[in-house]
């Protein structure tokens, strides 16, 4: 008996189905990307392009917002990986329309419209609010490191940096006197591309020597003014403060100041005890894991992103509709700031917060004091604190575990702050949207 197999004729006229909608099943998640793109407001985008018909035709916007969209859900933020599977694969080739967009043309649109792609995130925010899955009784906020489009051999010292844009000075005036004894008075050839690069070097260079000269002279500043409040009050009081006298900074504290020259906005950070360039990316999360708020810091020290991270997520929920308060905000330790905690709690929100921190006691430092740290320490005392408390974890930790091990997506692919932002902004939102594709609404 002849063995009996599937037919595998590669020159057959059809090997996928003539219509697209039977390339891929119905629940797949490439339509419901469709889907929500088409229900949302895009038109800060399709400004953007001419109305009187002439030009060379672009890409249609939705297209590409999906495209871009569906792309981050699955963890691909490569222009060229992009470019690569809207030729091979299916998914990918549904949303394009059988197009495969140029990486460059991929790359700009993202660069061009990170403003309005960072805004689907309240879009989105709206459509889980509608579906019932935005729930801000108790939230969580946490950070995690980032890193950054840039390499951590990248980073000089303010020394550094003068030498090199010296080493530039001196170079271009090597290259001028060479011209002048080849050409005299006359134009001669462009300058040279390796001048060229070196040009915009420097301006880099000097932008971040300046950078780090304003900040030596704001440290001077404020240490002038902490002597200055000190004097004050011993002349107010005639008597001498306790204490250490503030130190000034010393110019050796700008010599060794360190910039990153790819980079210039981000920081050397520890993650997990090893050094990375990085960002520290913000989310403040809801029951269900649903991303209320998310932002980007240059500071590698949360202690002064408790309170602009809940007016973000309050103004987001405000803006989508939501009526019911944030009663409840849990954090780790590092987010201890007493007057944040202060200015959070003076409308009823309660923050919960570890006042014990082992690092301290390692250090010798007393536990935190005060009355937010007595009420807090009061609190985690009963076992209902500690319940409350061990929710944090729960909500916070699996999505940054989701983002970065699931979907891979541990770097930003765009340099700066802004554009970082925009970029963590748009990974919330896609994070959110595959949580609306999985929701089970919950029956009576």
């Amino acid at each position: 008996m002849a063995q009996n197999f599937l037919s595998c004729d590669r020159d057959q006229d059809f090997l996928l189905a003539p219509s697209v909608r039977d390339w891929l099943p119905e629940d797949h998640l490439a339509w419901f990307v469709i889907e929500v793109v088409e229900r949302l407001d895009l038109s800060a985008i399709y400004v953007e392009y001419r109305c009187d018909g002439s030009g060379r035709p672009a890409h249609d916007p939705a297209m590409m917002v999906a495209l871009l969209v569906y792309a981050y859900c699955v963890g691909e933020r490569s222009s060229r990986r992009v470019q690569r599977r809207c030729v091979e694969d299916v998914a990918f080739r549904v949303i394009a329309a059988n197009r495969a967009p140029d990486h460059s043309t991929i790359c700009r649109f993202r660069q061009r419209f990170a403003g309005p792609l960072a805004g689907l995130f309240v879009q989105v925010l709206a459509m889980c609010e509608r579906a019932g899955m935005v729930r801000v009784g108790t939230v969580a906020v946490d950070g995690t490191k980032m890193a950054a489009n840039a390499s951590l051999g990248a980073n000089r010292t303010y020394a550094a940096i003068q030498a090199e844009v010296q080493r530039i000075l001196d170079e271009a005036e090597q290259v001028d006197a060479a011209e002048d004894e080849l050409f005299g008075d006359a134009r001669g050839d462009e300058l040279p591309r390796p001048l060229a690069d070196a040009r915009s070097r420097r301006a880099r260079l000097d932008q971040i020597q300046a950078e780090l000269e304003a900040e030596h002279a704001a440290r001077e500043a404020e240490h002038e003014q902490r002597v200055a409040e000190r004097a004050e009050h011993e002349a107010k009081t005639g008597k001498r403060l306790g204490g250490r006298r503030p130190k000034p900074p010393e110019q050796g504290d700008l010599l060794a100041a360190r910039r990153n020259v790819t980079d210039p906005q981000s920081r050397i950070m520890n993650d997990r005890g090893a050094l990375i360039q990085a960002y520290n990316a913000q989310a403040i999360v809801g029951a269900g894991r649903v991303i209320l708020a998310a932002d980007v810091t240059a500071q590698a020290n949360d202690s002064h992103q408790l309170d602009p991270m809940l007016r973000a997520a309050r103004a987001n929920l405000a803006t989508i509709g939501h009526q019911r308060p944030i009663e409840q905000v849990l954090a780790d330790g590092g987010y201890w700031n007493h007057d944040h905690i202060q200015r959070v709690g003076a409308d009823g929100t309660q923050v919960v917060l570890p006042t014990h921190d082992p690092h301290r006691q390692a250090r010798k430092k007393l536990p935190r004091q005060g009355p937010e740290a007595e009420r807090i320490s009061a609190l985690l005392a009963t076992p209902e604190g500690r319940a409350l408390y061990r929710r944090r974890a729960e909500l916070v930790e699996p999505v940054f575990a989701h983002t970065k091990h699931t979907r891979q997506i541990t770097r930003f692919t765009r340099r700066g702050l802004t554009a970082a932002r925009a970029e963590w902004q748009l990974i919330a939102a896609t994070h959110n949207l595959l949580k609306l594709f999985r929701h089970q609404p919950q029956t009576a």
